[in-house]
C-alpha cells in the first residue's frame, strides 16, 4: 500500500481541525462587526465601506484568509526545516526597524509600505515559536540536561524582548514572557514561575504601599519581610518533611515579632528593618544546619528564596524609579495609588463606566453612549471589549470569553496529540499567546492590569495583528493536519 504524500491538498483539508477554523471564522467576523460599532457615528457609510474601519479590518479579513490558504498548501516540514531562517531574519527586521520607523505617539515601531504599515513584533510572535519548537525538536535535546539548553531556549525568547523595548513597545515585548509556560511544559522546574508569581507580588506590594510608616520602613517593605517569613516556613515544612522545623522557624518568627510590638509600646525605638532581616538571617543559618543534618540540600532553595525576595525588594525603588514617567503613572492608576482620571486614568474610568452601564443584555447594537460619543479612545482597538461590553452586556462579554476558552482548550488538544515534539512545543507557544493577549487586554479594559497597549486578538483593529496571528494559529493546523502521514512512516 502505497505511503501518503507530505503534502496532499485533499488530506490537509480532510485532517483540517474544522471546530478551530471555525472559532477562527466566528472571532474575525464577530471583531469586524464591533469595530464598526466602535467607530459607528451618525454620518458613517456601510459597515463595509472601504473609507470604514470595519471596511479596512474586511480587507485585512480577506487577505488573512488567502494567507491561511497558503500556509495550508505549503508542505508542514518547511516550517520546521526553515524555523531558524524565518527568526533570523525577524530578528534582523526587529533591529532595523527604530532607524527606519518613523515617530507614532513616541514608539518606533511601524515600518511604512507604500499606503500602510506593519509592525513585524507582531510577526515575530510566530517566528520566536518556530525556532523555540525547533531548538526543543533538536535531536536528544534535553532543557534539564544542562543550563547551556536553558540559555539556548532563553537567548531565543529575550532577544526579540530586548529589540522590541528598543521600539518603545514596551506591550508587544511583554507578550514574549508568556512562552515561560512553554519552558515549564517542557521540563522547566516550577520553582521559576513561583518565584516569577512572588517578584510581581513583592513589586506590587512595595510599590503600593508606601504612605505609611511601620517600625521605621513602609508597611509595604514591612508585608513583604512577613510573607517572605511565611514562605520561608512553608518551604522548610515541605522540603524538609518534617513540621517541627516548620513550626520552629514559625515560632521563632512570631517570638520575634511579639517582642518587637512589646518594645514598641514601651515607646523604645525598634529598628525594625535590621530586626527583621537579622531573624531572617539567623533563620536561614537554622536551614542550612537542618539540611546538612537530614541531608536535604532543597532546603537551600528556601533560603535562596528568602535571600532573593531581600534583593528585589531593595531593588524595587531603583527599578520603578527607571520607568518612563507615563509607565509609572499607569502602574500608580492602576494600583490604586494615584487617581488620574483626566489623564492616565481616562482610558479605563471611561471604559469601565461603558462596560457597567451595558448590564445584562446590553443597550443594542449600535446603541452604546460611551462608544458613540467617543468617550472611550482607540476603542476600536485596544478597547474594543468595552465596546462589546456595552452594547452586548454580560451575555456578549461571556459570549467572547467562551470563544476563547474554546479556542485555548482546543489548541491545547492540538498540542497533546501531536507526535512530534516541534509540533507539540508550537501548539503550546500558540496556547501561551492567546492566553496572554487575552487575559493582559481584558485586565487592562476593566482596570485590573496597567495599560501598556495590548490587541485583542481577532477583534482589535489591525492588519499586523490580524495576520501575525492567523499565520501563528494556521501554521499550527496545517501541522496538525499532516500529523497522521508523519504516522505513516
Amino acid at each position: 500500500m502505497p505511503l501518503p504524500r507530505r503534502n496532499d491538498p485533499a488530506s490537509t483539508f480532510r485532517n483540517l481541525d474544522w471546530p478551530t477554523v471555525a472559532i477562527y471564522l466566528i472571532m474575525v467576523f464577530a471583531g469586524m462587526i464591533s469595530i464598526y460599532a466602535a467607530s459607528y457615528d451618525f454620518d458613517n457609510a456601510s459597515m463595509f465601506s472601504a473609507d470604514e474601519f470595519s471596511g479596512k479590518q474586511l480587507r485585512w479579513i480577506g487577505l488573512s484568509t488567502a494567507l491561511a490558504v497558503i500556509i495550508l498548501l505549503i508542505d508542514s516540514r518547511m516550517y520546521e526545516t526553515y524555523a531558524y531562517p524565518v527568526y533570523i531574519l525577524l530578528i534582523i527586521v526587529l533591529a532595523i526597524t527604530p532607524f527606519i520607523a518613523p515617530d507614532i505617539k513616541g514608539s518606533h515601531s511601524w515600518i511604512k509600505i507604500g499606503s500602510f504599515s506593519v509592525q513585524p513584533a507582531e510577526f515575530a510572535k510566530f517566528a520566536t515559536a518556530l525556532a523555540l519548537a525547533k531548538l526543543f525538536s533538536s535531536y536528544h535535546f534535553d532543557l534539564n540536561a544542562k543550563a547551556s539548553n536553558y540559555l539556548r531556549a532563553l537567548a531565543i525568547i529575550i532577544l526579540p524582548i530586548i529589540l522590541i523595548l528598543l521600539q518603545n513597545e514596551t506591550g508587544s515585548a511583554l507578550t514574549f514572557v508568556a512562552l515561560f509556560f512553554v519552558l515549564y511544559r517542557e521540563g522547566m522546574s516550577g520553582l521559576v514561575l513561583f518565584a516569577a508569581l512572588f517578584a510581581v507580588i513583592i513589586f506590587v506590594v512595595a510599590v503600593k504601599y508606601t504612605e505609611t510608616m511601620i517600625m521605621g520602613m513602609t508597611t509595604g517593605t514591612f508585608s513583604v519581610l512577613i510573607l517572605t517569613m511565611l514562605v520561608m516556613t512553608g518551604m522548610t515544612a515541605v522540603y524538609a518533611r518534617r513540621y517541627e522545623i516548620g513550626r520552629n522557624l514559625l515560632l521563632g518568627f512570631l517570638f520575634i515579632g511579639i517582642v518587637e510590638y512589646i518594645l514598641t509600646l514601651c515607646g523604645i525605638a525598634v529598628p525594625g528593618l535590621i530586626v527583621n532581616i537579622a531573624a531572617i538571617s539567623i533563620a536561614c543559618t537554622y536551614i542550612a544546619i537542618e539540611a546538612i543534618r537530614l541531608q536535604r540540600p532543597k532546603l537551600y532553595v528556601a533560603c535562596a528564596t528568602a535571600v532573593l525576595a531581600l534583593v528585589f525588594l531593595f531593588s524595587v525603588g531603583a527599578a520603578f524609579d527607571h520607568l518612563q514617567p507615563h509607565q509609572k503613572l499607569r502602574i500608580q492608576v492602576a494600583l490604586g495609588i494615584v487617581e488620574d482620571l483626566r489623564s492616565a486614568g481616562y482610558n479605563v474610568n471611561q471604559s469601565k463606566i461603558a462596560i457597567g452601564s451595558g448590564g445584562f443584555f446590553g443597550k443594542g447594537f449600535l446603541n452604546g453612549t460611551q462608544t458613540k460619543l467617543k468617550y472611550v479612545p482607540e476603542q476600536h482597538t485596544d478597547f474594543i471589549f468595552c465596546t462589546i461590553g456595552e452594547e452586548e452586556g454580560f451575555v456578549g462579554a461571556l459570549f467572547v470569553t467562551l470563544l476563547f476558552l474554546g479556542l485555548i482548550l482546543r489548541v491545547l488538544k492540538i498540542g497533546e496529540r501531536q507526535p512530534t515534539t516541534f509540533g507539540r512545543v508550537y501548539a503550546y507557544c500558540v496556547a501561551s499567546y492567546f492566553i496572554f493577549h487575552f487575559c493582559i487586554n481584558i485586565g487592562m479594559v476593566i482596570g485590573l492590569c496597567p495599560v501598556i497597549g495590548i490587541p485583542l486578538p481577532f477583534f482589535s483593529y489591525g492588519g499586523s495583528s490580524l495576520w501575525g496571528f492567523t499565520i501563528l494559529l494556521f501554521i499550527l493546523l496545517k501541522i496538525d493536519a499532516s500529523r497522521k502521514n508523519v504516522l505513516s512512516y
